[in-house]
């Protein structure tokens, strides 16, 4: 059983993502807080996998308390939840050690398929994000570079950014596990990354 924890200052928000969470038999909250400051003191002691994080919250900010965060739990993977698609929330959450960035109007299914995704080593984003992250990408310095990329690795590169699995790219290209794996090999490759999360940190200058 995956242990999550919840890091939400809404009772209303925070409740309701508990009951989400107790819909799956595969998952199960093992600590619900109110600010970064409790997060930072009761999260080591249950070592959750997974925590889903409100980016703002009162006092200390959801992605100051990621950067800590990491520092007492490297493995732990985080999922920031916000209101709106803030562009700049977006790339110091990213850098701040975040794994997936989702709205929190998000449906329960994709808050358990971004959960999944977190697992199996991807950065999920809700599709709102993944466009805005996009639209960096074709108007920054890292289009530069993608421009090393051949046809069928800009497409799977779009893919990526928009958020679907392995999977779904293979299925949606008509090609195998094994050959995307090919494939992305040859992007992070060329991109000079090893990973989802650095692929998106090129989208966005330092």
């Amino acid at each position: 059983m995956i242990k999550i924890a919840i890091v939400e200052d809404s009772k209303p928000t925070r409740e309701g993502l508990e009951r989400i969470v107790s819909l799956s038999p595969d998952y199960k909250c093992v600590c619900a807080c109110t600010t970064a400051e409790a997060a930072l003191r009761l999260l080591p002691q249950h070592q959750p996998e997974i925590v889903l994080m409100d980016i703002q919250l009162p006092g200390m900010s959801g992605i100051e308390c990621v950067t800590r965060l990491k520092e007492l739990l490297p493995d732990v993977q985080v999922i920031m939840l916000t209101v709106y698609a803030d562009p700049d929330r977006i790339f110091s959450a990213i850098r701040a050690g975040a794994s997936g960035y989702l709205l929190k109007r998000s449906a329960p299914e994709r808050l358990f398929e971004a959960i999944r995704e977190v697992q199996a080593g991807g950065a999920p984003m809700s599709g709102a994000i993944a466009r805005k992250v996009f639209g960096y990408f074709q108007n920054q310095q890292a289009s530069v570079e993608a421009e090393k990329l051949s046809t069928r690795e800009r497409e799977i590169l779009e893919l990526i950014i928009a958020g679907l699995s392995n999977k779904e790219i293979a299925d949606r290209l008509s090609v195998s596990v094994l050959t995307l794996r090919w494939h992305l090999k040859q992007i992070y490759k060329k991109l000079h990354v090893h990973s989802r999360v650095e692929v998106v940190l090129k989208f966005r200058p330092a």
